[in-house]
């Protein structure tokens, strides 16, 4: 084969390759969360997605508390989502399913996150501990925002300090 067929069969696998990798990401993006009518704000400009772990800093719970909680958080947001819209499940997922560990000052701040994230429509889950150890039964610990498109996620959470 010469150069002349290398180069040809070379172009022809970049443009068999762009046209999958675009099937690929269309199929990927699938409909807006929760049904949203306006696919474009919802989904967000970036094409990121994450999920944000809201703990409460007033209640000075020790760090494997803190984890365990934020664990609690994620995985009811993950079950939330996979019941929900596991289009976006798989988005979260291809994107690396990040996370981010974020502080409030008390549980009103919680509630305001919360009512604020069901306004655009983002996954919300609230921790409400048993209150076994470290704290009193029925106290809010942390809220799971997400996962979402990136730039939704940040306007309800983008203002809170990393925990």
């Amino acid at each position: 084969m010469g150069p002349l067929g290398v180069v040809a069969g070379l172009g022809c696998g970049l443009c068999i390759g762009w046209l999958l990798r675009g099937r690929f990401v269309r199929s990927l993006k699938g409909p807006a969360p929760y049904g949203s009518e306006d696919e474009a704000s919802v989904m967000g400009e970036s094409g990121e997605f994450k999920m944000i772990l809201v703990v409460r800093s007033d209640l000075k719970m020790g760090k494997g508390k803190v984890a365990a909680q934020c664990s609690h958080a994620a995985v009811s947001a993950y079950k939330q989502v996979q019941r929900r819209n596991p289009d976006l499940l798989k988005q979260w997922e291809y994107s690396g399913q990040p996370k981010v560990v974020v502080k409030a000052p008390d549980e009103d701040t919680l509630h305001e996150l919360l009512i604020r994230a069901k306004e655009f429509g983002l996954p919300v889950s609230l921790i409400q501990d048993a209150g076994r150890t470290q704290i009193a039964p029925g106290s809010r610990t942390v809220l799971g925002v997400g996962p979402g498109p990136a730039d939704l996620v940040d306007m309800v959470t983008g203002h809170l300090k990393l925990y």
